[in-house]
């Protein structure tokens, strides 16, 4: 496994533009209560850049590269409903992009190990929050909210399962997705609260470090997605092809071995003497 100041070296450069769009996002910090094209490219381009750094770490067809498909696509569907987000109106459509992007996220993630625990901790904090929320909704809300809630998540339940702490089968991208998961479910959740259960103080700049964060732990944990692949396929005993072999074996006769003429005449001559 790479140390951190490995991986420091090898990635950091790679994520230079993430770290310069997000500072130029809160530098700039237009209020979402005035959207405005301007507003909708500097809310997008973190998440583009997060897109170029996976596609940086190689991109194919290929079943190798299946686990980076998903994560891309996941972020494109984000960068779209963060485009939409910006105005009101269109928030039930943005909803429905960032529920695309969990659906590829856990389809990414996968469903092994199953961890029985971490799902029964995670939708029973999803019960406390749809209670909680839901009353504050109306109309086409009221059903959207709770179907995105389920798979946001399911997202997190399978981001947390990855990692295997007690088993000492994790890797440092593992813990990243983990994270990212998790703060994507808070940066949801404050803006749950905001909408439909009171306003939050701060609530845009908490929303928008946590989703940053969350989109960045999620985006690193392809940087060694290939070669878990390769070394989970090199792990796998290869299927034992069963070769029937026939052998002929000489049966050993059964009747008696006759003595050789000589021999028989020594033994008669003896028989002889003695009588």
């Amino acid at each position: 496994m790479a140390t951190p100041k490995q991986v420091l070296k090898s990635v950091g450069p790679k994520l230079m533009p993430f770290f310069k769009t997000v500072a130029i996002y809160f530098v700039l910090f237009i209020p979402s209560d005035q959207p405005s094209l301007l507003a909708m490219v500097i809310k997008c381009l973190p998440v583009v850049s997060l897109i170029a750094f996976v596609l940086l770490h190689g991109m194919s067809l290929g079943e190798e590269y299946a686990y980076s498909r998903r994560i891309v696509l996941g972020l494109v569907l984000s960068a779209v409903g963060d485009a939409l987000l910006i105005w009101e109106e269109l928030f039930v459509h943005g909803l429905t992009a960032f529920l695309g992007a969990q659906i590829l996220y856990i389809s990414a993630f996968g469903f092994t190990p199953f961890n029985v625990y971490v799902a029964a901790a995670v939708y029973s904090a999803m019960g406390l929050g749809i209670s909680m929320l839901l009353p504050g909704t109306s109309g086409g809300l009221s059903v959207g909210m709770p179907i995105y809630t389920f798979f946001l998540m399911t997202m997190v339940w399978r981001a947390v399962a990855r990692v295997q702490l007690f088993e000492e089968l994790w890797t440092w991208t593992k813990l990243c997705s983990c994270v990212g998961g998790v703060l994507f479910a808070v940066s949801d959740a404050i803006i749950g609260v905001n909408a439909f259960v009171c306003r939050v103080p701060h609530s845009q700049a908490l929303i928008m470090v946590t989703y940053y964060a969350a989109q960045l732990g999620i985006s690193l944990s392809v940087v060694d997605s290939k070669a878990s692949y390769l070394d989970a396929l090199r792990a796998t005993p290869a299927p034992a092809h069963s070769t029937t072999t026939t052998t002929t074996t000489t049966p050993t006769p059964t009747h008696a071995i006759s003595l050789p003429k000589s021999r028989r005449r020594v033994r008669e001559s003896e028989c002889v003497s003695v009588s």
